[in-house]
């Protein structure tokens, strides 16, 4: 595996692989590796001649009151991991690599990104926008690779690949989650023991609200009422959304009468968990 950590040498990089005619597949993360990133990983190389994975944490996505600080970074592992996938380039830029002390260029998509997620962390999205379009600048991948657990960033990346008429194909791959139902996510390790066994009642209400809907209940706030009290009984679970969108373009739905995706946000202790699933 090839470590790059420079944005010129991963142009020059990627850059004569397009010339050898090469399809690259790319999947983007924060490091803190487990088997959801590793999934896309396995998925990139069934499709593409070289896999490309970033590492950076991104200090933009985060808000105020967000310890970027106490963000995992446990590289030498995510290295070994990479490795042991035979992942063809690693790019691990630094912050000053990235954002310059004179840059200055922010990207939004304006109304994805003020909804769920969005009113709870306002510039989170803008962060996550700009530095995946910066990357996909960098890279010019044919494919890319987003797990499912963040749903409305996946929509939000399409959006913005859509609008800007980007040449790269969006992959959205299912979300990996523990024997349990919890889904992977590298904010796990923050859940105490007690923490962690209330959590699995966040996937555990989406498939209560699924099987109500399936039943043939459509309307959306009976569902999410039903959902509410079911949480209700785990103390350690503070919610913050429960919401049935159209599962395209996150648009509220009053009736469930489409394809439709249950969304939940909620800190369980200290640690914000989100997850969803897909009618």
């Amino acid at each position: 595996m090839k470590i790059i950590t420079s944005t010129q040498e991963i142009q020059k990089v990627t850059s004569k692989l397009r010339e050898k005619n090469k399809s690259i597949g790319f999947i983007p993360t924060m490091g803190a590796l487990h088997e959801g990133h590793l999934q896309l990983v396995r998925e990139s190389k069934t499709k593409n001649d070289v896999t490309i994975v970033s590492i950076f944490v991104n200090p933009t996505q985060f808000s105020p009151t967000e310890d970027l600080t106490k963000y995992p970074r446990p590289i030498e592992q995510d290295k070994k991991l990479l490795r042991r996938e035979k992942v063809d380039i690693l790019f691990y830029p630094s912050t000053k690599e990235i954002y310059p002390t004179d840059f200055q260029t922010t990207v939004t998509v304006n109304q994805l990104s003020r909804i769920l997620e969005g009113k709870s962390r306002p510039t989170h999205f803008a962060g996550v926008s700009t530095i995946v379009l910066k990357l996909f600048n960098l890279i010019s991948p044919t494919n890319t690779y987003f797990g499912q657990k963040d749903f409305q960033q996946c929509i939000v990346i399409k959006q913005m690949i859509r609008d800007l008429n980007l040449p790269i194909i969006f992959n959205m791959v299912p979300t990996v989650r523990e024997p349990d139902g919890l889904a992977l996510s590298s904010r796990n390790i923050f859940l105490n023991s007690q923490e962690r066994l209330q959590a699995v009642n966040l996937y555990q209400s989406l498939l209560f609200g699924k099987k109500l809907i399936l039943l043939g209940n459509k309307n959306v706030q009976k569902i999410k009422s039903e959902m509410d009290n079911y949480l209700q009984k785990y103390k350690l679970i503070r919610l913050d959304y429960i919401e049935i969108c159209d599962s395209e373009n996150l648009s509220p739905l009053k009736v469930v009468s489409k394809k439709a995706v249950i969304l939940i946000s909620a800190n369980v202790g200290k640690t914000r968990l989100i997850d969803n699933i897909i009618i």
